[in-house]
């Protein structure tokens, strides 16, 4: 392979990849890869996602946030109880200690945008600002992933769209 054709591919394989998402702060704190699932027509809320962490001497909280996307934005957690997962606000929001880094993904806690304005659809974006206790507010552009994501696309370099699989 001359050098030319090896720095072809090199670049061909880059421009390939998945953009990383950016990183955004407020004060000491770094909101990760912000990111939403895509809703269903006619959906009235959608879930979103982030990983903020704290990398100064005091605590902070996310309190709340909004968005054009949604008449609401509110802060809530999935949690187990009595053998069945339920959903409910976090009074107060969440404590993000100094040195503590707080993953938001759909098992556990999250931010709402409720009353939606419009469908979130794959591979869209949307802005919003977060809310934090100490910090003030930040804009943050949320990446919108598919309806059953799990993390976002960028995580690890890498995605598979599982729906286009066929067994044969």
């Amino acid at each position: 392979m001359t050098r030319i054709s090896l720095v072809i591919a090199v670049l061909a394989a880059l421009t390939a990849m998945p953009a990383q998402a950016e990183d955004f702060m407020a004060g000491s704190l770094k909101i990760s890869s912000p990111w939403a699932r895509a809703t269903p027509k006619g959906a009235s809320v959608g879930g979103g996602y982030m990983t903020i962490t704290n990398t100064g001497s005091a605590p902070d909280r996310l309190i709340g946030g909004s968005t054009d996307i949604a008449k609401g934005f509110e802060v809530h957690e999935m949690k187990m109880d009595g053998g069945v997962m339920k959903m409910r606000p976090v009074a107060g929001g969440i404590e993000i200690k100094p040195g503590q880094t707080v993953k938001l993904d759909p098992s556990g806690y999250h931010v709402m945008f409720m009353g939606l304005k419009e469908q979130l659809k794959k591979g869209g974006h949307f802005k919003a600002t977060l809310d934090f206790a100490k910090a003030g507010k930040v804009a943050v552009d949320f990446a919108v992933e598919g309806i059953g994501a799990k993390s976002p696309t960028g995580d690890h370099g890498m995605s598979m769209d599982h729906d286009d699989m066929k067994m044969k």
